[in-house]
């Protein structure tokens, strides 16, 4: 995707489709899972990567008291991915003011093994609501390219506080109809 002086934006897709990861599959989260996913945003890097975290994401309690609920929110499909039989991150779909969004978090021990494209691809199936947006900071190239990967243009720009960066940084937004 690139935008051009006047600000529009064009379509442009990755050239290498990735195939297909054998080993991946989803599955409804679970309380259990919870546990391993506050212990996955508490890695440094990942957090500086996702960027918009919240401010309390360090608190374990916070982190629980949050997510636990959406266990059974019907406006939230969270999924727990899974390689093998090892929980390697999350992806779920969420509401704001009644459009849906995505996000995903992969555990850095797994990045860069196809596992969050494969996993978007598998989610997309599941979750039928569209459009659906996905954003990522402006330099989560690798965030970007899952989502190019998956069928999404991207179709503006924002700003906002990014609370792992404790500061407001650009970010991309993304559409797949």
């Amino acid at each position: 995707m690139s935008s051009n002086a006047t600000g529009n934006f064009s379509k442009s897709t990755p050239q290498d489709q990735p195939e297909q990861h054998p080993n991946i599959r989803l599955r409804k989260t679970v309380r259990q899972d919870l546990e391993l996913f506050f212990n996955f945003q508490l890695d440094e890097k990942a957090r500086f990567m996702a960027a918009f975290t919240p401010k309390d994401s360090i608190s374990k309690k916070a982190y629980l008291d949050k997510y636990i609920p959406f266990l059974n929110d019907p406006t939230k499909n969270l999924q727990t991915i899974l390689l093998a039989d090892t929980v390697a991150g999350s992806i779920s779909k969420f509401e704001i003011e009644q459009e849906a969004e995505i996000t995903y978090w992969i555990s850095r021990n797994y990045w860069g093994q196809r596992i969050a494209t494969e996993a978007l691809r598998q989610f997309l199936l599941l979750e039928k609501m569209r459009p659906i947006y996905g954003r990522t900071a402006f330099d989560n190239t690798a965030s970007q390219q899952v989502l190019l990967y998956n069928g999404f243009i991207k179709t503006g720009e924002d700003r906002g506080f990014a609370g792992a960066r404790n500061k407001e940084i650009e970010e991309f937004i993304y559409k797949l109809v």
